[in-house]
């Protein structure tokens, strides 16, 4: 397994790291522990989750995932193993939550806390704001719109305060945010620096064949600044796979069992997979394995987020750090797409 040492941090992450929002919902305790027993064997060192987790949110199930988590570290005694990341939510679709939700400091304090409970654990490597306030070009969202509504979000320098006060507490050690746009991560940036606050080390944004969106403003910001991607959805929910070609539901599937999960299906999308998963049985290539090779290998990749709900979807995922895409593969990509540009933003 390759380490990443993340700039601005102490923190020395494993190339790919275990996403977890399945579960509590697809995925079982046990079979949870199994894939995060699994994993540390691998070399994988690095787990997220969120306390909005599992996916798709619902009341009856929210924190389950937390819970899962911290249930294996309490029993397995590998807290010190392990770098944990987690995500404060914000005003959207879960107020079941928190009354009132904001990203100001009752709100944080209270995530902060009850997520350091479920996870049974007294400190998160790294805490992230799971999107942000405002309304922005995050989950899908491509062309910028003003509102005319008045803006009562919540400053992002209150966001940064609260923030620095649970740092100071000792309860987080570093920073991140999530589903940031490029004015958004500058802003955290010249704000931590104005007022010593905090410093963001990462973004965790969408990142596949299919939505290279992060490549237009992001990666020079990250270039510059010293900043890692965590990528999220570097299969595309799975698509990548090619599970789905021909309109093939699987049984058990993410996007079989919950219809929400349309933003990899649109027309241009499922051509651009056509052609991806052809390249990659032309040069006998997984084309899982492929679609993640690709991510890993983008310069401004800190650590490529996986998830899974079956052992053997985990194991063919791992392996793809061994996975060594060639210029000519690498060629061919830019190839399809230049003819398929961003089809599933």
């Amino acid at each position: 397994m390759q380490y990443v040492k993340l700039p601005h941090s102490n923190l020395e992450v494993s190339k790919l790291c275990l996403g977890t929002m399945t579960f509590g919902e697809q995925n079982t305790q046990q079979d949870s522990e199994q894939q995060l027993d699994f994993a540390l064997d691998s070399g994988i060192n690095f787990i997220d989750t969120a306390e909005m987790y599992p996916v798709p949110p619902m009341a009856k199930t929210q924190g389950k995932t937390e819970e899962f988590i911290g249930h294996w570290l309490k029993k397995s005694g590998k807290r010190e193993k392990v770098i944990l990341a987690t995500k404060v939510a914000g005003p959207r679709n879960v107020p079941y939550i928190r009354d009132n939700m904001t990203l100001d400091h009752r709100n944080i304090h209270q995530a902060v806390d009850a997520s350091l409970e479920r996870l049974q654990t007294d400190y998160i490597d790294l805490y992230q704001v799971h999107w942000p306030q405002r309304e922005a070009n995050y989950f899908g969202k491509l062309n910028y719109k003003t509102s005319a509504q008045k803006n009562d979000n919540t400053p992002i320098i209150e966001t940064l305060e609260a923030l620095n006060d649970v740092v100071r507490a000792g309860k987080v050690r570093y920073i991140g945010i999530s589903n940031e746009t490029p004015w958004g991560l500058m802003t955290y940036l010249r704000l931590a620096e104005k007022h010593d606050l905090p410093r963001t080390i990462t973004i965790q944004n969408p990142f596949n064949l299919l939505n290279r969106s992060f490549e237009v403003g992001l990666s020079e910001i990250c270039h510059y600044e010293g900043i890692r991607l965590l990528a999220y959805s570097p299969m595309a929910f799975g698509i990548l796979s090619g599970k789905y070609l021909n309109n093939a539901r699987p049984q058990g599937a993410r996007c079989t069992l919950y219809e929400r999960f349309k933003r990899y299906f649109t027309p241009q999308g499922i051509k651009a997979t056509e052609a991806y998963i052809q390249l990659a049985q032309d040069y006998g290539l997984n084309p899982a394995q492929m679609a993640l090779a690709f991510v890993n290998q983008q310069p401004f990749t800190g650590s490529t987020i996986i998830g899974a709900t079956t052992m053997e979807q985990l194991k063919t995922n791992i392996q793809s750090k061994d996975v060594i895409l060639s210029e000519e593969v690498m060629e061919k990509i830019d190839d399809i797409f230049t003819v398929y540009s961003n089809p599933c933003p």
